[in-house]
């Protein structure tokens, strides 16, 4: 069986389905008879290898996602044909998926539908609807992206729902951090500190909620916590900006803009606490990848979190600000929560590892 792996849409492994991409490739295993090819733009010949002799195929598409839209919406049948892969993995449905399928496709959803779909422009929405319906596989990152798929009208029946894993090499507890400062280059962050790593992409993160309860955390307790936001410029920056701008506490909260993924577990080993507000989480990572370094997670009830955590964090509604702050206090306070929530962390972080997810998506191809 030869397998191609579609490379567009990975943002040339600067995001959160780049990283995917990169964990996937990395932890292939060498299965007889099974060939995998990669293929995409000439300028990520050599971003997802991971150190594998693996054959890349150059696309000549312009660097654009307008040009790569319209590639799989009108060329990538041939592409796939002349290549005569048995299977394609389209691991960034977000971005970039065909409308036809010659040969097994797998789409690969690391995102709610409903939400894509409503940031999407018009001839995505059709180009991704079509996709979704027409493929034969579509892997789900959790129950939670697959129920929001089945209410937009999409098959159930076709839908396997296979976590992320974490890289357990990267993420994992550090002993005996004492030091005042963390220095991970170009920062140097003053503990103690709460952490939250997300995109500023939207109201639907709370990052502005959390703005106001950690104001109210500062006020009522006097503390000398810090709150680091580590996460890319987007489309709400602005907003939340303002809002840290506006706190009197403002010179407490730090916004690093974009935080290299291989630098957060020395972020993460440093923080009191990661603090994850956001109420439409898919997929859940960044709070299973805190509980590895073996830090307490206070996050919000909404979303996936409470499918893919379990009764692990401290949870917390969002828009209640007072019940937010009140979580901050008591994560600080509370030693025998603290250490309970780490232990128990620990133990629920351990069951998701990327050999797990690769393993299961490629026997899906065997019907397995």
């Amino acid at each position: 069986m030869k397998i191609g792996i579609d490379t567009f849409g990975c943002d040339h492994a600067r995001s959160g389905l780049g990283s995917y991409l990169l964990y996937f490739i990395s932890n292939l295993p060498e299965i007889s008879g099974v060939t995998v090819e990669l293929f995409g733009s000439e300028s990520d010949r050599y971003t997802y290898s991971s150190g594998k002799e693996i054959v890349y195929n150059s696309v000549n598409v312009p660097d654009s996602l307008e040009a790569e839209r319209l590639w799989h919406y009108f060329r990538i049948g041939k592409f796939i044909s002349r290549h005569d892969f048995d299977a394609v993995i389209y691991p960034a449905v977000e971005k970039v998926i065909p409308v036809k399928f010659r040969r097994t496709g797998i789409a690969v959803v690391n995102s709610l539908y409903s939400s894509v779909y409503a940031q999407s422009d018009a001839f995505y929405r059709r180009q991704l609807r079509k996709g979704l319906k027409k493929v034969q596989i579509i892997i789900a990152a959790s129950n939670f992206i697959k129920d929001d798929l089945v209410r937009n009208g999409f098959d159930g029946s076709k839908i396997r729902v296979i976590y992320n894993g974490i890289d357990h090499k990267l993420f994992f507890p550090s002993i005996g951090l004492s030091q005042e400062i963390v220095e991970i280059s170009p920062f140097a962050i003053k503990r103690p500190y709460f952490i939250y790593g997300s995109r500023l992409s939207g109201p639907d993160k709370k990052h502005i909620e959390l703005i106001k309860a950690f104001t109210l955390f500062k006020k009522k307790t006097g503390f000398s916590h810090r709150l680091v936001i580590a996460g890319s410029e987007g489309s709400f920056s602005d907003n939340v900006h303002r809002a840290a701008f506006e706190s009197e506490f403002a010179t407490d909260i730090f916004l690093t803009g974009y935080f290299p993924h291989e630098s957060f577990p020395q972020l993460y080993a440093g923080a009191d606490a990661c603090v994850f507000p956001a109420v439409n989480e898919g997929v859940g990572l960044p709070v299973l990848e805190a509980m590895a370094c073996g830090i307490p997670v206070l996050c919000s009830s909404s979303g996936v979190l409470p499918e893919v955590c379990g009764d692990v964090p401290l949870y917390f509604d969002s828009d209640n600000i007072d019940e937010v702050a009140a979580a901050l206090e008591r994560i600080v306070t509370d030693e025998t929560l603290r250490h309970e929530i780490i232990k128990k962390g620990l133990e629920r972080s351990s069951d998701f590892s990327w050999d797990k997810t690769v393993t299961r998506t490629l026997d899906t191809l065997n019907g397995r």
